[in-house]
């Protein structure tokens, strides 16, 4: 096994790891409180409402928006740990086969290791620090490493190996 298919499979094992330990947390200690918000939002934004109160109604709106806004980042970034470590798992099983330098590999995986990481990282940290610009550079910058990396596995697949 090369080092380029080992940093993948046992990166996207502590990925994998990782998202599914901080996916539990939440769960447990933080999603029944944010479902809790939201539908405590919705009620009263719909009592507030039908009582003809808009400025209470758009106040109860708004921070639904805003739990809603938190919960889906916060399963989104679990879930995408998980999906992204599965599929560098399976790559690291077959990276072998990418005709490029081992050195190549080992750069592109390290990229795919780190872009992983990082995209759902830079994303929960955005409902700490809302509209941050730096951390919205941050989450399309990952994504475009974790883009790059798996056009340029793609395309190392597809290279024909020279006789």
């Amino acid at each position: 096994m090369t080092g380029s298919s080992r940093l993948l499979i046992i990166g996207g094992l502590a990925l994998a790891a990782f998202g599914m330990l901080y996916g539990l947390h939440y769960a447990v200690f933080v999603e029944h409180q944010t479902l809790d918000q939201m539908g405590g939002s919705l009620a009263q934004a719909f009592q507030s409402a039908a009582g003809r109160h808009p400025e209470q109604a758009h106040a109860a709106l708004y921070s639904y928006a805003e739990a809603k806004y938190d919960y889906v980042r916060q399963v989104d970034a679990h879930s995408h740990w998980i999906g992204l470590a599965m599929i560098m798992i399976v790559l690291g099983v077959l990276f072998g086969r990418v005709n490029f330098s081992e050195s190549f590999r080992q750069a592109i995986a390290l990229s795919l290791l780190v872009g992983s990481a990082v995209f759902p990282l830079s994303v929960i940290l955005q409902t700490y620090h809302h509209g941050a610009t730096i951390l919205k550079a941050l989450a399309v910058a990952s994504s475009g490493l974790v883009i790059l990396a798996m056009a340029a596995t793609a395309w190392g697949f597809a290279r024909l190996r020279p006789n």
